[in-house]
């Protein structure tokens, strides 16, 4: 494994933005893992089957073509809320662990964004951050983006959305809601986006030079 950085947090923190940020900044290959279950998730839908039908969604999961992450459909509200149904499969959460797994040791390093990669798909991952934000400030993030891309939703509707997945996530018995013990907590409630990215830079750096140590 390279320098891998775990960015983990709920939906519409900031750490997407941030993965992509931190890619960029070090020429690092860059991995939205919840493009994964809401591929699955449009699949299912798209083959006229039930998000609740467990075998449904592990097919898709197997089946997954990496080139449908890059489907604007895959970035829509109900991408969303059908990635929230299918990743409560464990089946399902295993099938994609595996792609997660394989593109954390790609040389000399990746940043994969997610609910669980400092926990559970790179756990020995040298940087981790955990983005979070108020639920309102999420809500507003979302909203700005979907009605950007076109989309006639109101604030109140994501702000329920919001706060059902994160009620939904946090009601697993394996909730991903769960911040790594070695993560740095990093609240961006009130920052702007070059603001957090400077943090999280900052935060990478000192685990970067910590790491480098640790090499030899």
């Amino acid at each position: 494994m390279g320098f891998v950085i775990a960015v983990d947090g709920p939906a519409a923190s900031g750490k997407g933005t941030i993965a992509v940020k931190l890619g960029a900044l070090y020429g690092y290959p860059v991995l939205d893992s919840g493009l994964l279950y809401r591929a699955v998730g449009v699949k299912v839908l798209e083959r006229g089957q039930d998000l609740g039908d467990e075998a449904a969604a592990l097919a898709a999961a197997r089946s997954l073509d990496p080139a449908e992450l890059e489907q604007p459909r895959v970035r829509t509200r109900a991408a969303g809320e059908a990635a929230s149904r299918v990743a409560v499969y464990s089946p399902v959460r295993q099938a994609l662990r595996e792609f997660q797994q394989v593109f954390a040791t790609r040389e000399p390093g990746a940043v994969i964004d997610g609910r669980d990669i400092g926990t559970v798909i790179a756990p020995d991952a040298p940087a981790k951050l955990y983005v979070t934000a108020t639920p309102e400030t999420r809500a507003q993030r979302r909203w700005k983006q979907l009605t950007g891309q076109g989309e006639a939703v109101s604030f109140e509707d994501i702000l329920a959305d919001i706060r059902v997945r994160d009620e939904r996530d946090s009601a697993r018995a394996d909730s991903p809601m769960t911040m790594a013990a070695d993560a740095v907590l990093l609240d961006t409630t009130e920052m702007t986006i070059d603001a957090a990215f400077d943090a999280a830079r900052r935060i990478v750096e000192t685990a970067r030079s910590r790491w480098e140590t640790t090499q030899g």
